[in-house]
Parts: structure tokens; C-alpha cells; sequence
């Protein structure tokens, strides 16, 4: 099967993501790659059409066993005509539940041809100083992994003569998915930020927020109609002046760091 061009399409507020969709693209080691970063407002706005000569690599994190809100939108927009994809989740070592099958369902919606499918675990996005949860992660066995995982890929995507001899891959979640609702009701509106006297109004917080709900010229305004819990804006901040204050998301970080402390490792599905 011949591949004439890689595209990346990620949703990474905090980085993760991004890292290890580039990895398994340095394991395909094609010389066309074309990056679609739909983590900013920004990004969103362009439409993505694929064809059957090209490979299509799509990575987000997951969000209470689930795709991300806005990503999952825009990856609904996708159009496809009989594109290999690889599906790719990142979650912060609690599980992923169901996030995998959703997007790989909707690949298969979009006119994709899923040929390889898997979790990796990076930092939790409420992983702090206090309460650390996956810290570091991906670090550099992840990226190995991911490396050597896009290699594996490429060894596959030689080994077909075409996409038609590309048998369904299986992967763990149910149906119907996770229902987000009492979830989003529960968080939705959660002032959870505080912004101490540090802050030097430096803007990269409302630079990383991938939902623009900061404020750029006042990083104290947070708009939490739109905040995803992403924690961007915490973890960009280079005066440290952004934290946890809710007692509601401290109490979760403090569980996960007990609960998910046990390394959880990269899964793949070929």
C-alpha cells in the first residue's frame, strides 16, 4: 500500500498529545507530514479532507473517559474517502474507558479505514506539586513506545497491497459511551483557578487556553462557561501563579495521586 503524505491532526493543551503523535511519526519516518493542530480556536476553523493515498494520524486526550468536546466537533467534520487512520488517545493514568472506540467509530464515520489504534499516558491535568499524578508523562519509554509503535505501523502499511486488505481492529470500550452529562451539570460553572499577586500579566495563560476563556488582558477573568479543566493555563504560567483552589477539583487530584499511582503503560492495537 503506498502512502503519499502523513497528516497529524492532535487537540494538546498541555503538550502531551502532540508529543506523541510526533514520535509515532518519526517511527513512519515519511518525508511529507502535514501538522493540523486543532488544540487553539484557531485551528478549528480549517476543514480536513483526506484521501485514500494518505495516512491520517489523529491523537487527543482524554476528558472523563471521553473525547474532548471541541475536538471531537471539529473530528466530525473530517472528510474522508477511504483514508488509513490511526487513532490515537493520551490519559493521565486513570483509564480511558471509552474515548478509544469513540474515536475510532468516528473515523470509520468520517470515511477513514482505522489500520492501528492506541493509549498512551501522559501528566493528568490536575497533577500539581502536592498531588502528582503520571508526572512526566510521556517520558522517554513513552516515547520509545510511540516510536517504535509508528514503525510497526509503517511495516504494516508495506505488507497490504491496499487499504481493501485492511482487516477491523477491536478495541476495549462500550456502547452506549460513557454518558458526560451529570458530569459536565457537575463541573460546569466551577471557579477553580486562583490567580495570585505573581501573575505579571505576562498573557501566556490566555495564549495556552485552548477555549478562549481567559481574559488576555485581565488573567484573572476566567470565563468557566468555556473552561474544559484542561489546566493549560496553570501548567503554561512562568510565575507559578496560577493554582487548584476548589476544594471539589483538590479533593479529585488528592484521590487520583493515591488511586493511580501504579505505572500504567502504553497499549496498542495493530
Amino acid at each position: 500500500m503506498k502512502i503519499e503524505s502523513l497528516k497529524l491532526v492532535y487537540f494538546s493543551p498541555t503538550g502531551t498529545t502532540k508529543k506523541i503523535i510526533e514520535r509515532i511519526a518519526q517511527g513512519l519516518d515519511h518525508g511529507a507530514v502535514e501538522v493540523v493542530d486543532i488544540t487553539k480556536p484557531e485551528g478549528r476553523k480549517q476543514q480536513l479532507q483526506t484521501s485514500e493515498n494518505e495516512l491520517l494520524i489523529t491523537g487527543v486526550p482524554v476528558y472523563f473517559g471521553r473525547i474532548q468536546t471541541n475536538a471531537l466537533e471539529w473530528l466530525h467534520t473530517i472528510e474522508a474517502q477511504n483514508t488509513p487512520a490511526v487513532c490515537i488517545v493520551v490519559y493521565g493514568n486513570r483509564a480511558y474507558d471509552d474515548a478509544l472506540l469513540e474515536l475510532k467509530d468516528t473515523a470509520v464515520r468520517n470515511g477513514c479505514v482505522p489500520i492501528a489504534c492506541a493509549a498512551y499516558i501522559g501528566e493528568h491535568s490536575f497533577s500539581n506539586s502536592e498531588t502528582l499524578i503520571a508526572a512526566g508523562r510521556p517520558d522517554a519509554d513513552d516515547l520509545n513506545h510511540a516510536q517504535s509503535f509508528g514503525e510497526k505501523i509503517r511495516k504494516k502499511i508495506l505488507s497490504v497491497p491496499s487499504i481493501n486488505h485492511i482487516s477491523d481492529i477491536t478495541v476495549p470500550g462500550n456502547y452506549p459511551y460513557i454518558d458526560k452529562t451529570d458530569i459536565k451539570n457537575k463541573f460546569s460553572s466551577v471557579d477553580f483557578i486562583t490567580v495570585d499577586n505573581n501573575c505579571s500579566r505576562c498573557g501566556d495563560c490566555a495564549r495556552h487556553c485552548p477555549v478562549s476563556a481567559i481574559d488576555s488582558e485581565n488573567s484573572a477573568s476566567i470565563d468557566m462557561k468555556k473552561c474544559i479543566l484542561c489546566s493549560a493555563c496553570i501548567k503554561a504560567c512562568p510565575m507559578n501563579a496560577r493554582k487548584i483552589k476548589s476544594d471539589m477539583i483538590k479533593n479529585i487530584s488528592l484521590r487520583l495521586s493515591q488511586t493511580c499511582q501504579a505505572r500504567k503503560e502504553p497499549i496498542f492495537f495493530l
